[in-house]
């Protein structure tokens, strides 16, 4: 009869004992239950890469030096254009843009006459850094500055016996969105603004000449995102 109470309370002990553990032990398990989420939150790579359809529309103007009233225009395009991101925070990354095009150069205002002077081809490596606000959800809007060189490279001249761009720096300004379709993919607008003043030199006739082409593209483009 005395080993009852006893056993009574052993039980009583062990009762106690694992309502008290309960607590823990739910915890524990939500823990476990949302470690994975977090994991993937904080695993979400700073890499995002774009490839966008690009339209380079410039801005019609120039000079060449000695010719009062003379002038410049040259070509729009289209082309396949492809960056990358960093992603420094969730609000500050620095992106590349790599992408090259073409544009004729022709004569306008007083040398109209001239026609086609010439055709070069342009590698505008740019590079921006971003500030990318992230109250808005899946749609992610971002707007950058930064510093674009311009290599010109197969120059031919047309009317001009001879054409020769220099390479050069320019300014460039930024302001775009990413929707984001799901984790990785997103759809991209994108526009540019960059301030590009090239001197170059060229020969009319047997005539050296030189002169500022004044192009100051606009870069509007449409594509996808990808985020690693």
């Amino acid at each position: 009869m005395k080993r009852r109470p006893a056993a009574l309370k052993g039980m009583f002990a062990a009762i106690v004992f694992a309502a008290a553990a309960l607590p823990a032990l739910s915890a524990d398990l939500t823990a476990q239950n949302t470690a994975p989420e977090a994991t993937k939150s904080e695993a979400q790579s700073p890499w995002m890469i774009r490839l966008r359809a690009l339209g380079v529309i410039t801005q019609d103007s120039g000079y060449v030096g000695g010719v009062p009233g003379s002038d410049l225009s040259y070509s729009n395009t289209v082309v396949p254009e492809f960056d990358v991101t960093y992603f420094f925070t969730n609000n500050i990354a620095a992106e590349l843009i790599l992408g090259t095009t073409f544009a004729n150069v022709d004569g306008d205002g007083s040398i109209a006459g001239l026609g086609k002077i010439g055709k070069t081809w342009l590698l505008p490596p740019t590079v921006t850094l971003q500030y990318h606000f992230t109250d808005f959800g899946n749609f992610k809007p971002y707007v950058g500055a930064g510093l674009n060189y311009t290599i010109f490279y197969n120059e031919k001249a047309s009317s001009a016996q001879s054409l020769d761009i220099k390479n050069t720096f320019g300014v460039a300004l930024q302001a775009g969105f990413d929707y984001m379709l799901d984790e990785h993919w997103g759809l991209n607008v994108d526009v540019k603004k960059i301030f590009l003043r090239p001197d170059f030199d060229v020969n009319v006739s047997g005539t050296d000449m030189s002169g500022k082409a004044k192009l100051d593209p606009w870069l509007i483009g449409a594509g996808v995102s990808y985020r690693f």
